[in-house]
């Protein structure tokens, strides 16, 4: 049995469905595609979770679909900053409570606003961190959303 994730409590918590992937990680192999051909999942269903800082509003998140590129300007619009820019990895963990390969969009730390691309919406099926490496939560695209009070934009190029 794969031990629970703070992820994974919340979405307990909540009573959204979803399921539990493990999957054998190698720390120079944790880019989205990798990870979705180890889960058996296509890439445009693996959604990464991204951290960022706005110049107006500090840290934000992003969740988009691994196959494709954050917008750094649609993403800034949206959120109500002028620019935004990735956070250093090695802030991440202080951050969030997650490591680089393992940063999910739900159980974080502290909240803060989560931008999740409008990709989401329609799929049944969507792959997200678990919170650790080698884990991933297969659940909906709308359960997602609401799970992490996600804010739904067009953020991706």
């Amino acid at each position: 049995m794969t031990a629970k994730t703070n992820a994974s409590r919340m979405l307990d918590k909540l009573r959204v469905p979803y399921t539990l992937h493990e999957y054998d990680w190698d720390e120079n192999q944790l880019d989205a595609a990798t990870v979705a051909g180890k889960v058996g999942i296509d890439c445009e269903r693996l959604y990464k979770t991204l951290v960022l800082r706005g110049d107006k509003t500090g840290v934000i998140m992003a969740c988009i679909p691994g196959h494709r590129e954050l917008d750094l300007k649609r993403l800034a619009a949206a959120s109500g900053n002028k620019k935004v820019e990735m956070t250093p990895v090695k802030d991440i963990a202080a951050l969030t409570g997650y490591i680089r390969g393992g940063v999910s969009p739900l159980g974080v730390k502290k909240k803060y606003p989560l931008y999740i691309d409008r990709s989401v919406l329609p799929l049944d099926v969507v792959s997200i961190s678990a919170g650790r490496r080698g884990l991933q939560i297969f659940l909906k695209g709308e359960d997602l959303v609401s799970a992490c009070e996600g804010i739904v934009s067009d953020i991706v190029q």
